[in-house]
């Protein structure tokens, strides 16, 4: 049995004898991950953000909780190499703007060698897909969903990479550079984006799980699915706090055994606040149009 280094990691993704590194168990790896571990950012909105040691996170997989990119891909890499995979961790950017060719460190992507072949791979997206991409330039499909990888070319004082496309994500771009990163490499971004009142980690609450059919999303007190192309298949706004805990754990898989009553209270009242406002300011905005309108 192949347990390596990380049993309870495995035990949490269902894979407790993943095998020898093949291209078919690196795919089984990632999809159980999205399905298993979710993007979150609870303890973000509880002011106690956790950190982005590999260990430490993995520890924090197996006992029930997810993570937001650093965590997610960065255990993840982790995994791959204890068991005899060919890893490489790139720093990256997510970017809304389908054009931009920047790339900022506030994403952490992998690419993954085995079989003879180059993949990339990415369990920290939230809606990106369910399985690998090959890494080479071209258009790809998984279950409806639509994706393209193309060369990146240099920018001045940076080495060439790729950009990967989700044309039916509020994140249509993701860029990384070829040259290797390490964990260091991300602590600095990750205080910023855990602890900044500016960051949209901070600002927004957000939970995500992929599956082979579509998204999960929680948004605030509002809860989504998506499917192929983009499509919103079903949305509705939570009712209240048990609810919203209800559909944390049952959902997401989301363990809440690690909150305390205050914990509870806390996050429900930061998430109900602003989903509020959100309201609030959207009623502004239709008020807005409904008086040019008419003027």
């Amino acid at each position: 049995m192949t347990t390596g280094t990380y049993p309870d990691y495995l035990s949490r993704l269902g894979l407790t004898d993943p095998g020898a590194p093949s291209a078919a168990g690196l795919f089984a790896l990632q999809r159980a991950h999205l399905e298993r571990v979710p993007y979150e950012n609870v303890d973000i909105h509880l002011g106690r953000p956790p950190g982005i040691d590999p260990g430490l996170s993995a520890r924090r997989f197996a006992e029930g909780r997810g993570g937001y990119c650093f965590h997610l891909n960065g255990a993840f890499a982790a995994l791959l190499e204890d068991l005899g995979y060919d890893v490489t961790r790139h720093l990256s950017g997510v970017e809304a703007d389908d054009g931009s060719r920047v790339v900022n460190g506030h994403h952490l992507t992998l690419t993954v060698r085995v079989d003879g072949a180059a993949y990339w791979v990415d369990a920290g997206l939230g809606d990106g897909p369910y399985e690998p991409l090959p890494l080479r330039e071209g258009s790809y499909e998984q279950g409806g969903f639509r994706y393209a990888l193309r060369r990146l070319d240099p920018l001045e004082g940076e080495g060439p990479g790729w950009s990967y496309f989700n044309p039916d994500s509020t994140m249509h771009r993701v860029n990384f550079r070829d040259a290797p990163a390490a964990t260091a490499d991300f602590e600095e971004t990750h205080t910023w984006l855990s602890t900044s009142p500016d960051s949209s980690f901070v600002r927004t609450f957000a939970v995500f799980r992929r599956d082979a059919d579509g998204v999960d999303i929680l948004r605030g007190r509002v809860l989504s699915r998506r499917s192929g192309g983009g499509k919103v298949t079903a949305e509705r706004e939570l009712a209240g706090r048990r609810e919203f805990f209800e559909v944390l754990e049952g959902v997401f898989g989301r363990r809440l055994d690690d909150l305390t009553e205050a914990d509870r209270e806390s996050l429900w009242a930061r998430v109900d606040e602003a989903h509020r406002a959100w309201l609030a300011s959207r009623a502004g905005k239709e008020a807005g149009k409904e008086a040019a309108a008419a003027s």
